[in-house]
């Protein structure tokens, strides 16, 4: 059997009066999501459980079948895996985005989509500023770096700090980290970025271009190193991940899933969505479960963009679910091995308010021994009409792997 996993991120949405009172995937062209889903199996999973945060570091895990309320230490210390940074278990690692705030209020979390080459100068020039024993930045992608305490001094386990990307046109003074006796430190930390940052040439050639600046560096999503079992020690079964975004690949690390280098892979609709559904295809050959991720739905839904985010389903849907299907089909002709698809988003990203949902989202289950009496397109509302609504998000990925096969 091989099984495939995608994950349109955030893809799932409110109905829209920009799309005639449509949701982004009942307004996108989807003609091989549909047909999947007339053959198929539809519901509901609650992917962000009671009291914890609605992110894709909580919705993914839960999603790939682990509960993050047993295994959830933080979203920062996921993306520094995928960054290769080596992790004492003491050591606290923070995300530190690079946003923009104008006139006191979080106008942007990504900068204006900075670049990884001006984020990782502006990181480095900023590091000798920083000064906090024990603690030392790293660059990531874009507007994603990561920063880490090794002094073993501080105890951040009472700190509370807020993704950017949950207040959108807030005031950042309501949503600076608090909590415990070292939030001060983070508070100063912020508020030096936003000199260092004030006139720095390459704000003031990115203002010159009209791009918006990158004016602070903001630390949140802290955590510690968790423990993981591997996805094959449960499940018996060898997996791949194909991402742009290091949140996925630093889980799939920690549950020991390869991850697949996709060129002309990013995290906004310029993303190459043909090569997301050839090397997915190509990765069936060598991986029992292939998870195919696409983060551009998210990003358009961030960015209240309701005509991007509806191009970036119908992408998905003609580059990656269409020939991922017909491949496995072909697969199952040539060779007799049956299939299983499981379509989901990991979360609700709604244009309306630019933030996550923590709405129990849609999925489609589709291939080997998996039937429906309700036949009918893929959409929210018809897959909350449906009689299958898993509770417990992470249970999803064992019912996908064995129901209804003895």
């Amino acid at each position: 059997m091989k099984y495939v996993l995608i994950i349109p991120d955030g893809a799932a949405d409110e109905r829209l009066a920009e799309l005639g009172d449509q949701t982004p995937f009942e307004a996108a062209d989807t003609p091989n999501l549909n047909k999947l889903a007339m053959s198929g199996r539809q519901g509901t999973a609650v992917t962000t459980p009671e009291g914890m945060p609605c992110g894709s570091d909580v919705c993914t895990m839960s999603l790939l079948g682990y509960d993050p309320r047993k295994y959830h230490k933080g979203r920062a210390p996921l993306e520094a895996a995928a960054l290769g940074i080596e992790m004492g278990e003491s050591d606290w690692i923070f995300r530190v985005n690079l946003v923009t705030v104008i006139d006191g209020k979080m106008q942007d979390h990504s900068a204006g989509h900075i670049s990884s080459t001006e984020s990782k100068r502006l990181l480095t020039e900023f590091a000798p500023r920083l000064d906090l024993d024990g603690v030392a930045l790293y660059p990531g992608v874009s507007y994603r770096n990561i920063m880490i305490d090794r002094s073993g001094q501080r105890d951040w386990g009472e700190l509370e700090t807020t993704p950017p990307h949950d207040v959108p046109g807030e005031p950042i003074r309501k949503h600076l980290p608090v909590g415990g006796e070292h939030a001060k430190l983070l508070q100063q930390l912020i508020a030096e970025s936003e000199v260092f940052l004030a006139e720095h040439e390459i704000n003031l050639t990115r203002a010159e271009m009209g791009e918006l600046p990158a004016t602070h560096f903001w630390p949140w999503g802290q955590g510690q190193r968790p423990t993981m079992p591997s996805f094959e020690s449960r499940f018996g079964l060898k997996g791949a991940m194909i991402t742009a975004v290091d949140l996925l690949a630093g889980i799939s690390a920690f549950i020991d899933w390869d991850r697949l280098d996709v060129p002309g892979q990013t995290s906004y609709h310029d993303n190459d969505y043909a090569a997301t559904g050839e090397y997915a295809i190509k990765a069936l050959d060598d991986y029992d479960i292939v998870c195919a991720h696409v983060e551009a739905p998210d990003e358009a839904g961030h960015a209240a963009d309701p005509a991007t985010k509806v191009a970036s389903v119908a992408s998905i849907d003609e580059h990656v679910i269409g020939p991922i299907h017909q491949a496995l089909e072909a697969r199952e002709a040539e060779t007799g091995e049956p299939w299983r698809i499981l379509l989901l988003p990991d979360h609700y990203t709604l244009v309306n308010t630019r933030k996550h949902d923590p709405t129990p989202v849609p999925f489609l289950m589709a291939g080997h021994k998996v039937h429906s009496v309700l036949q009918r397109t893929f959409s929210e509302e018809n897959a909350g009409a449906s009689d299958l609504h898993i509770d417990h998000g992470h249970e999803l990925m064992e019912y996908f792997l064995k129901s209804g096969l003895g």
